[in-house]
């Protein structure tokens, strides 16, 4: 039967490719992808700064290890260094933070002692780790991550810092303002005051040193499309509304709208478009409107923007071997991770760079992390403009008047009009069951009407793994699995008939 079926799949990201992969290889040859652009990998997109390699979305592998498909996929694909690939760095549990040693500025100019700030630090990540163990209790203290960080913090400062001079407590608590906003970009939100206390521990991260692609993310997109049949992508082919039926009937269900006019009749589709394009387009994209159910998870759920901002140097200004750059402003012992004026601070929310390595590849370029409303304003800005913002920010964190930038590249992600943003994260008042919705199928399991007529795959639908490259590609094989479980029944079922 398998050879009959239809499948549409709506865009071409990594959770598309693996739906579409999967189907193939079961037997399924009448699977099509309808991708809105002109190329394939979604969020996955690697582009060029002069000669040098740099990932404009995903850019490691979060959690190399054996449970990571995206990390068997590479090692399988031969795209990863040696390093990344030994026993130890599978070991090694970051807890999806970015690892490596760090250099510490400050707004006055001084480059400040790594040992000076760790027990802010500490206390910061003793705090996050506190505020995963919520999940699945009642009557967490406060509604968002941020709310807690801050009153926690303040408590233990005046407990644990009180014999230090005010001076220096206050440049600690100018490194939690630091951490808060690493933690925006972290979770792709505005504020971590938009990310929900309860639901936060709902993500798990993989063991493992977090890896790049010497080659590009996008060697893994298309390794895995050279393994597909020739033209079972149609390009630059938007998808303006999927025509499902919730009434009984027993042919074809679903009729997929392109922009161009073209009407495609399937048995099933695969919708795994960004939920920033959900957000904003789901009224017209779903005929009848999706059930209530489902609605109100993707309006709950966060999705926020995080880009990067590359700037490319004649001559680094930082430590050897130094891997993360930290520019903790010092009027900041609030503990901010907001501007209060976009168009005059919008720089104060990129919180440093990490430093591409090695350096024999990659030259002396850094990647600035940048999130939230400050983040979508940047990408509104001419490059001559973030250029000179870029150099007076290195110029007061080094006291250096001389360090100019070479050039620069910034993404773009949330005007993007296919993504809408960045990523998935929990917001305030989400919670599992949000995530559950998500992944329902359409129509309704309790509806008479045909059923799996419409899918739903990608980071923002996955329980545990949202945000990530692995949760997308595991979305992708859970939904092409569905289908391949449903026919498999349906045959079994027809045999049993045939032999009574």
């Amino acid at each position: 039967m398998a050879g009959n079926v239809k499948i549409v799949i709506v865009g071409c990201g990594i959770s598309g490719i693996a739906a579409a992969h999967r189907l193939v290889k079961h037997g399924f040859q009448n699977v099509r992808i309808l991708e809105a652009t002109a190329r394939s990998g979604g969020r996955i997109k690697t582009g060029r700064l002069g000669d040098i390699i740099i990932e404009i979305g995903a850019n490691w592998i979060h959690g190399p290890c054996e449970e990571n498909p995206a990390f068997c996929l590479a090692r399988q694909y031969g795209l990863l260094d040696p390093k990344a690939l030994t026993l130890e760095n599978q070991g090694v549990d970051v807890g999806g933070h970015p690892q490596g040693l760090p250099n510490f500025f400050s707004s006055s100019g001084q480059k400040l002692n790594a040992e000076d700030v760790f027990s802010a630090q500490e206390m910061f990540a003793e705090l996050l780790t506190e505020c995963s163990e919520f999940q699945g209790q009642k009557g967490e203290p406060c509604a968002s991550v941020g709310d807690f960080i801050r009153k926690e913090a303040k408590k233990r400062v005046a407990e644990k810092w009180k014999d230090i001079n005010p001076a220096t407590r206050s440049l600690l608590l100018c490194v939690i303002s630091n951490m808060l906003k690493a933690e925006c970009c972290i979770n792709g939100a505005h504020s971590m005051d938009e990310v929900g206390l309860g639901a936060y521990g709902l993500y798990k991260s993989l063991p493992g040193l977090d890896c790049t692609f010497p080659g590009g993310y996008e060697g893994l997109t298309k390794n895995l499309m050279s393994e597909l049949p020739d033209g079972l992508v149609t390009y630059n082919h938007p998808v303006q509304c999927v025509h499902w039926n919730d009434a009984e009937k027993t042919e074809n269900s679903v009729t997929v709208e392109c922009e161009n006019g073209e009407s495609v009749v399937a048995d099933h589709v695969i919708v795994t478009v960004p939920l920033g394009y959900l957000k904003k387009h789901h009224s017209t994209l779903f005929h009848p409107p999706l059930p209530l159910h489902k609605l109100h998870s993707i309006q709950r759920i966060g999705f926020g923007t995080n880009n990067k901002i590359f700037v490319e140097f004649d001559a680094p200004w930082w430590d050897p071997d130094c891997e993360l750059i930290h520019l903790v402003w010092e009027d900041e012992d609030a503990m901010v991770d907001q501007s209060p004026d976009l168009r005059r601070s919008w720089i104060r929310k990129l919180f440093g760079f990490t430093v591409l390595k090695p350096t024999e590849r990659y030259g002396h370029v850094l990647c600035g992390w940048i999130a939230g409303h400050e983040s979508e304003y940047m990408e509104t800005l001419s490059e001559q403009e973030i250029t000179r913002e870029i150099t007076q920010l290195i110029r007061r964190f080094t006291g250096n008047p001389t360090v100019t930038p070479r050039r620069i590249f910034r993404s773009q992600w949330f005007h993007d009009p296919w993504t809408c943003g960045s990523y998935s994260h929990l917001a305030t008042d989400c919670s599992e069951q949000d995530l559950d919705n998500m992944m329902d199928p359409l129509p309704p399991r309790r509806s008479n009407a045909q059923p799996l007529q419409v899918l739903f795959a990608g980071e923002a639908t996955h329980p545990c793994y949202f945000s990530t490259v692995h949760g997308a590609l595991l979305t992708g094989w859970r939904e092409a699995d569905r289908l391949i479980s449903h026919y498999s029944s349906v045959n079994s079922s027809k045999l049993s008939k045939s032999k009574l």
